[in-house]
């Protein structure tokens, strides 16, 4: 029988899976071309959802269910919570863009949406290796439906493919992965796996071998070099609504499982995934940032900024563990937590913009598209400006102490630190701010091409305000969130 403390560690799924459905049998047979009564409901859900993944995060408390295979504890409570809430904002955002463009026809947009965020809650709590597969599956299938939504578009169609093809064959790295590791420790449980290769008695050199694939599988959802392939031509060919959700929430499930499966189960083979990242987060940085210099189209140049953000990120990850043990953690780790957050939040703005320049029949995806964009709607070019300046880590924005935070965690670790790494991170920083500010040259000096100004619903426009101040004073006072990811870090790792 399943204790009762087994349910109350998936009642944020339970419901979830439930509304999803019920959106689901609600939409069947009904043609709409906004989907009012879904969309309400899908709101409605995702508060609750994520009220009730913060009062779980705020107890401090971690509890195990299903025989250890699900986790609830702080961090994973607020990922699960900052999740629900950049899916609520980007179905805000991009519910005009879709009714516009016939994709809440069906009623998919919704009911994938909640299915993936699923995916993501379930890969957040997962605390057994097939657990972890199969919230992985479940938001990868519906990211590519999703991606095809637009079925009588050829360029959304071509992208679908290309990330179903590029995304099996990362599933298939991590999950082979996984199976040298379940061959050599005899459990699929992260802490068995822990003990196991803690005690020594494990061959090194398989689990070595399963910790390259696994390292693979986990850059590929992170999108970083040499994983990367597929980030621009997702970003430009789907839908952008469908970009925004691909491009937001999905990025904490993805740092969210590379804690569980390197820290908390593989942390005896830190040396060896440490080696690994650092590559990885050198190549991202400098491909994203110089492939990112001479983009035109501004999907694209914000995927290759992404490749980059990640970068940064993984450069968070690497200093969390000194002489096997992961002290530095509420240092470095809340520092990678904290600047995924930034980066999220940055990224609903600024493709927030972009929804609300394209209209019917016309897409804004070129960097052209934004010319004189001050002059036709102030307000919106200095939410750009903000996310640009944010991403470009410019003071006293919040994505400048994203960086700082991670520099600081490089430098003072252990003792002569990463300080090379961090003066190469800083450097591409620099070449990376390039591509930012000619998109805000391009807003403000350049003429317009079209005297139509930007206008939005209600609900979007105080949903993007709301967004765009919190960059401002996460920027001017990030000592909140900073102090509830270095809690919400220390209490789930217990350093």
């Amino acid at each position: 029988m399943i204790d009762k403390l087994s349910w109350i560690t998936i009642y944020p799924e339970v419901i979830l899976l439930a509304m999803a459905s019920v959106i689901a049998i609600l939409d069947l047979g009904v043609s709409s071309p906004r989907r009012t009564a879904t969309y309400l409901l899908t709101v409605i859900t995702l508060v609750v959802v994520a009220g009730m993944q913060a009062l779980y995060a705020d107890s401090g408390q971690t509890f195990y269910g299903f025989n250890g295979m699900v986790v609830s504890d702080p961090m994973g409570n607020w990922l699960k919570c900052f999740a629900s809430v950049a899916v609520l904002v980007t179905l805000v955002y991009g519910r005009p863009y879709a009714s516009e463009r016939g994709m809440l026809r069906g009623g998919e947009l919704f009911t994938l949406s909640l299915f993936a965020l699923l995916g993501m809650f379930v890969m957040i709590s997962g605390n057994n290796f097939l657990l972890i597969y199969l919230g992985l599956e479940l938001l990868t299938l519906s990211s590519y439906a999703l991606v095809a939504l637009r079925r009588d578009h050829a360029t959304s169609s071509e992208a679908a493919m290309k990330y179903f093809v590029l995304g099996a064959l990362a599933s298939g790295f991590l999950l082979y992965g996984l199976s040298m590791l379940y061959g050599a420790t005899g459990s699929l449980d992260l802490g068995q796996v822990f003990k196991a290769v803690g005690s020594g008695q494990v061959d090194h050199q398989v689990l070595v071998f399963g910790l390259v694939f696994v390292v693979a599988g986990l850059a590929f959802k992170l999108g970083v070099v040499p994983f990367h392939m597929w980030v621009p031509d997702v970003y430009q060919g789907a839908p952008t609504a469908v970009t925004l959700m691909i491009g937001g929430a999905p990025k904490f499930a993805a740092f969210a499982i590379v804690i569980r499966l390197l820290v908390e189960g593989l942390l005896p083979l830190a040396i060896d995934w440490q080696q690994m990242l650092l590559v990885l987060s050198v190549c991202s940085l400098l491909i994203g940032n110089l492939v990112g210099v001479v983009q035109t189209n501004l999907k694209r140049m914000l995927a290759y900024s992404t490749i980059s953000q990640m970068g940064f990120v993984l450069l968070g990850l690497i200093p969390g563990v000194v002489n096997g043990t992961t002290l530095p953690a509420a240092n470095a780790y809340s520092s990678a937590m904290f600047y995924v957050v930034v980066y999220v939040l940055t990224t609903l703005a600024t493709f927030g913009v972009i929804l609300l320049l394209a209209r019917e029949g016309f897409e804004s995806e070129e960097i052209s598209d934004l010319a004189g964009l001050n002059q036709r709607s102030p307000f919106y070019a200095a939410v750009m400006s903000v996310c640009l300046f944010s991403m470009a880590g410019i003071p006293p924005l919040a994505g400048f102490y994203a960086k700082l935070s991670v520099l600081q965690a490089l430098v003072t670790t252990g003792e002569n630190g990463y300080i090379a790494l961090a003066v190469f991170a800083v450097l591409m920083s620099l070449i990376g701010a390039f591509y930012y500010l000619r998109v805000v040259k391009v807003m403000y000096f350049d003429q317009p091409l079209t005297a139509t100004t930007v206008s939005a619903p209600a609900d979007v426009r105080i949903v993007m305000s709301i967004n765009a101040a919190l960059i401002l004073v996460l920027g001017l006072l990030p000592g909140g969130l900073m102090a509830l990811c270095a809690r919400a870090i220390v209490l789930t790792l217990g350093s």
